[in-house]
């Protein structure tokens, strides 16, 4: 009874605790009175759509939307949405705007639709003093406009990146001096967010999330994304499902007790030499079934870059000539997390 009692307690707790908060704002602006845009508010849309769950379906953002056509999208507006993101003591606090982008001499702003000259909508400056102010652990801004990378280098701060208060992170889709394409950083973003950009355990991050961008524009592009940021602890924006289950990964210190260590293998590793894989007239099968599970674990993790063979291409010829298997770097360090128990 009284187990029965401890478990009926903790699936409750797991159906009502308490979720991380998560905040996004999504802003997307296409009808400009002289200077209309097409793909704004589908960008919007589409940020919306992959920050509002997880991979596996589980809530992720509480996302507040606001687009034109559809909604008002004025200098005041805008400004009173960013604030009430950058209000209270959320986790994440998200701001993603796409539109247009101004820059003078005195820095960026994001245009909104009532934008006039002298007065073009919300400085960039404006948008991060907010996230200077604000209390969120993390606060991460993403801008795809012209001139987006002025709020990755503000008149309050310059370069002087260690002027950026700690849970900080700007993406922007280009330089202060660039313009930005419709239909180019959006689309990208996207992708890292359903997965490209995720880690081993499924993670995905604001610095992963710039380092797949950055190489699918390569370095010739016209435009170039700029990633800023200072943080000190790891802050996952989204998951999906981990490329290698937690259980394997938990199982690389069993496989390697130190991470210098090779782990050797024989043909009894491979599936191959089993007796429902060798013709009859070999009566006795040298695979070994524990080994053969070993070696599935070995493979998984050879796949994802965590271990290589050593002195063979692959991890057959490896067994099959008795030679071994090795930690990469990458592996070594996935080796550390799960020594230090954070996986």
């Amino acid at each position: 009874m009284v187990v029965a009692a401890i478990r009926y307690a903790m699936r409750l707790f797991r159906l009502f605790k308490v979720r991380p908060m998560r905040k996004a704002l999504v802003v997307g602006i296409n009808d400009y009175p002289s200077n209309p845009l097409r793909g704004c508010v589908e960008d919007a849309l589409s940020i919306k759509s992959v920050l509002d769950a997880h991979g596996d379906g589980t809530p992720n953002f509480e996302t507040k939307l606001l687009t034109s056509p559809g909604d008002t999208v004025t200098r005041a507006t805008l400004k009173a949405a960013i604030t009430a993101l950058f209000s209270g003591n959320n986790d994440v606090a998200l701001l993603y705007f796409s539109g247009h982008g101004f820059i003078d001499s005195n820095g960026g702003f994001l245009v909104t639709t009532d934008a006039t000259n002298y007065d073009e909508g919300v400085t960039m400056d404006y948008v991060l003093n907010a996230a200077i102010q604000s209390k969120a652990k993390d606060k991460v801004i993403i801008l795809d406009c012209c001139h987006s990378g002025a709020c990755a280098a503000p008149t309050i701060i310059g370069n002087n990146v260690s002027m950026l208060p700690e849970g900080l992170s700007i993406l922007t889709a280009s330089r202060d001096s660039e313009y930005a394409y419709e239909g180019v950083f959006t689309p990208l973003v996207v992708n890292a967010l359903q997965g490209g950009a995720a880690d081993v355990r499924g993670h995905i991050t604001p610095g992963s999330i710039y380092a797949y961008v950055d190489q699918a524009l390569g370095l010739w592009d016209e435009q170039r994304p700029i990633f800023k940021t200072n943080v000190t602890r790891f802050t996952s924006l989204r998951t999906i499902q981990p490329r290698v289950p937690h259980a394997t990964l938990r199982k690389l210190i069993e496989y390697f007790p130190v991470p210098q260590e090779e782990h050797q293998l024989d043909p009894s590793y491979e599936f191959t030499n089993s007796k429902d894989a060798l013709p009859p007239t070999i009566k006795d099968p040298i695979a070994n079934p524990v080994k053969v599970a070993i070696m599935k674990d070995l493979q998984q993790l050879v796949s994802v870059g965590l271990v290589t063979p050593v002195g063979e291409e692959h991890m057959y010829f490896a067994a099959m000539n008795s030679k071994a298997c090795r930690l990469t770097a990458l592996g070594a360090h996935y080796w550390n997390l799960v020594k230090k128990r954070k996986i």
